[in-house]
């Protein structure tokens, strides 16, 4: 039981590993009930890791970090003075869900993904959406990732978001909710395939009598949905990987998907368009290319549309695109779903679109730009948490409850002063799961991102990334901010 007295030091390496651990009051803890007893889907996890023991537990841990560094498992932060790449924080406790859990994660995640799908099929379409008033106008229109030059163009199979990232959260009831949507480039999956790896090699009978859901096929299966909305040309769909190159942050991710794709990873000067088809550059002369898995933003993509200075994208792209002949993945526009003050209309789109209720809800959200809500936010900033609409990784964002009276102050200027360019929204208490850390093992919050990969219909990874705040009562996850990953597991019986 986790709050039983600590075992002696001489207990040595059979020392349980939960001896001792208090879940945060308040919080829901993914392994514990306030009272100590283990979650039922737990049950059987926990007892294996107790067997290890601590001193065990803790070479493995080691092992696991030698791992990743030989693996070469990094990112990079832009804002970091030091400059470099880190290698990514690895925690070797999993996080477990169970199958009817994750059952229902599944089927809601699928849903909402229809959801965007037609969301963005429709205001680039007909927007049936925007004249019937369930979303404003203004909203949408006046989102910088709105791309109106779009409008009747339909990617091949009417596919925009081909890889979704939905960040979900799970509050103090013990109900996930989705935090945020990420329908552009959304990344993170190369991890979870490289944690998994280090679990099964690190903890081989522990994993191997666990039972847990597999995320191997991941790679073959985003290649088969990619391949399945290629433009017909009687001929086997050429997909290749196009990354900004080496020195961006998530280019180890890049090499590693289209490693184990079996695709080309190309740079945007491997790339050339004539006669509105898009070819790569090989040793064997031009090969014609059907899908682009794009790893960079709208704005750098094509420099005749978009940043005529880019350099990284591929000049006439989006004639190739709006002709039907190339798919882009995700495709082009997707930003206007990531706008964190269109989020707070997904269950309306899903009743529109759907004529379903959503399955997975989501957190009430206080839409700034308008009157009554700026109001409230201008007067509650201590209490809630303040985003810019189109920032990520952690930026852009007051935690009201943690700030100082002088970043509150600081954030109401900037809210006043541009309110479309921020949303509000009460203070998650996010979930914890036990995490190792050099006290032993403590509660650290966590968030979850699956991925959803969809073709011609739409698959979900089985658990996804599990991101941890490694920072003592932190609440931010993202690794910017330091924070790291846990290896998920679904667990496919629960004994």
């Amino acid at each position: 039981m986790p709050r039983s007295a600590p075992a002696p030091a001489s207990a040595g390496r059979k020392q349980p590993l939960f001896n001792g651990y208090r879940p945060y009051p308040g919080c829901y803890d993914e392994f514990f009930l306030p009272e100590g007893q283990r979650r039922p889907a737990v049950t059987g996890v926990v007892r294996r890791l107790n067997e290890l023991g601590r001193e065990e537990f803790r070479m493995r841990q080691h092992l696991a970090d030698a791992m990743f560094l030989q693996s070469g498992v990094t990112f990079s932060v832009y804002s970091d003075q030091q400059g470099g790449e880190r290698i990514f924080p690895f925690d070797t406790i999993p996080r477990v869900l169970a199958a009817d859990e994750w059952a229902v994660l599944d089927k809601g995640l699928k849903q909402r993904v229809a959801t965007l799908n037609a969301f963005l099929n429709d205001v680039y379409g007909e927007q049936r959406i925007l004249k019937d008033k369930i979303v404003p106008r203004a909203l949408v229109e006046g989102s910088p990732a709105f791309l109106p030059s779009l409008r009747g163009i339909r990617p091949p199979g009417g596919v925009y978001v081909h890889i979704a990232g939905i960040d979900l959260v799970r509050g103090a009831d013990g109900q996930f909710v989705v935090l945020e949507d990420n329908a552009r480039v959304p990344s993170g999956v190369s991890y979870v395939l490289e944690n998994r790896m280090v679990m099964k090699k690190v903890y081989p009978r522990v994993f191997g009598r666990s039972h847990v859901a597999q995320v191997e096929d991941y790679p073959l299966r985003l290649r088969r949905a990619l391949a399945s909305v290629a433009p017909r040309s009687g001929r086997r769909a050429h997909v290749v990987v196009l990354t900004p190159g080496r020195y961006n942050s998530a280019y180890f991710e890049h090499s590693f998907l289209a490693r184990r794709m079996g695709c080309e990873l190309v740079e945007g000067q491997d790339l050339f368009v004539d006669d509105d088809k898009v070819f790569a550059r090989t040793t064997r002369g031009p090969a014609p290319v059907d899908v682009i898995y794009r790893r960079i933003d709208d704005t750098f993509l094509d420099p005749e549309v978009f940043n005529k200075d880019s350099l990284l994208g591929v000049p006439g792209l989006v004639r190739a695109y709006a002709k039907g002949n190339v798919a882009l993945a995700n495709a082009l526009g997707n930003g206007v779903v990531d706008d964190k003050a269109i989020y707070p209309y997904v269950p309306e789109m899903t009743r529109f679109y759907l004529s379903e209720e959503p399955i997975i809800g989501q957190v009430p959200t206080y839409i700034c730009e308008r009157k009554d809500d700026l109001s409230y936010v201008l007067d509650n900033v201590p209490k809630l948490v303040i985003k810019a609409v189109n920032e990520a990784g952690g930026y852009g964002m007051l935690v009201g409850p943690r700030a100082s009276r002088g970043e509150c102050s600081e954030f109401r200027d900037r809210v006043r002063s541009k309110p479309r360019n921020y949303i509000a929204q009460p203070l998650v208490e996010l979930s914890t799961c036990p995490t190792w850390t050099r006290g032993g093992v403590e509660p650290r919050r966590v968030d979850l991102r699956p991925y959803v990969v969809t073709g011609t219909q739409s698959w979900v990874l089985p658990g996804g990334l599990t991101r941890v705040a490694l920072r003592r009562g932190s609440y931010v996850v993202n690794s910017s901010q330091g924070g790291g990953s846990k290896d998920t597991w679904v667990l496919e019986d629960a004994r």
